[in-house]
């Protein structure tokens, strides 16, 4: 593989197959496909609906979800639910590493898609569910970053969700060459990105790599797949991130003057204070990475976890950390 591979809802910059006949036009998935490759897929055509269509919707009743036409409520339940098991039945044959579906799709929806009393005007119910797809995605395939294009919107959550994908399709090269070698390189390059978002597991993933019980290869890989994915899974912190930036901090402290280590740590309150994002004391290491030429932290992925040309600081208005 020479790219990571994204699950994608088909009408999200690629084909006009919503209900109404349109496309929805998204800049960053747009941007994205230069840097990975779309497995694309749209639910309600694969099971025949027509091109526009009529709006299906989830219905509650008697407790049971139920997809049907929002007017006539003709039911296609059974049949998306046998194409939405068969399908993610052979996708998790597929090394997918991440996934981009339709917001507050019935079919698509991860979460905010409404649920309703009947059909016709019938109101919605106060809760909230996911799609019929959506929710097949998230249960098949544990710990893949997940989300839909709404929530793509805004910056932090578009930074985790890169740095998840191309985390783990990096792993792919210990998958594939199945060497205790390759899989310490690994452990190394992102010891400081595994600081930042859990450090609890970047320690049991270190006693994964030693090894000192001589388990086969193959097992430690396995399990350290799955430990890597969890802890990725939660958002990085304020806190954890300082914590790891005072361990970078740390390597420079020898060769800074004493106003370039006021500076940093200034910076480092700003941004526990929230008055600049976690890319401006990062960017400092980084330029003293360079100018040091401290060779450890060169191949640290905290510092570059994915190209950079992905991701502009454009945001939704909900903040950048």
């Amino acid at each position: 593989m020479e790219r990571p591979v994204v699950l994608l809802s088909k009408c999200i910059e690629h084909e006009a197959c919503r209900y109404d006949g349109s496309m929805v036009r998204d800049s960053f998935v747009k941007r994205l496909e230069n840097y990975v490759d779309f497995i694309i897929i749209c639910p309600e055509v694969e099971i025949g609906l027509p091109i526009p269509r009529e709006v299906i919707r989830i219905i509650d009743v008697d407790g049971v979800e139920k997809l049907v036409f929002s007017r006539n409520g003709n039911d296609v339940t059974n049949k998306m639910q046998t194409f939405v098991e068969y399908t993610v039945e052979n996708l998790k044959k597929k090394s997918i590493h991440g996934a981009i579906l339709k917001s507050r799709s019935p079919s698509c929806g991860i979460k905010d898609v409404k649920v309703y009393k009947g059909v016709g005007k019938s109101p919605s119910y106060g809760y909230k569910t996911s799609g019929f797809f959506g929710r097949e995605v998230i249960n098949k395939f544990d710990g893949l970053a997940i989300e839909d294009e709404g929530r793509l919107t805004n910056y932090d959550i578009r930074n985790h969700f890169l740095t998840r994908v191309f985390t783990m399709y990096s792993f792919e090269s210990v998958k594939k060459e199945n060497s205790i070698n390759e899989l310490i390189k690994f452990h190394s390059n992102n010891k400081y990105l595994l600081m930042a978002y859990h450090q609890t597991n970047q320690k049991i993933l270190g006693k994964l790599v030693a090894n000192h019980n001589n388990e086969s290869i193959e097992k430690i890989i396995s399990e350290y797949e799955q430990i890597l994915k969890h802890a990725l899974a939660t958002p990085m912190k304020t806190s954890k991130n300082i914590n790891m930036l005072m361990h970078l901090f740390g390597y420079f402290k020898n060769e800074l003057s004493k106003e370039e280590k006021s500076y940093f740590l200034d910076l480092l309150e700003q941004y526990a204070s929230k008055k600049v994002p976690f890319s401006v004391p990062l960017t400092l290491i980084g330029s003293w990475v360079v100018r040091f030429n401290e060779p450890y932290l060169k191949g640290q992925t905290i510092l570059n976890p994915y190209p950079r040309a992905i991701l502009d600081v454009t945001d939704s208005g909900k903040g950048i950390d």
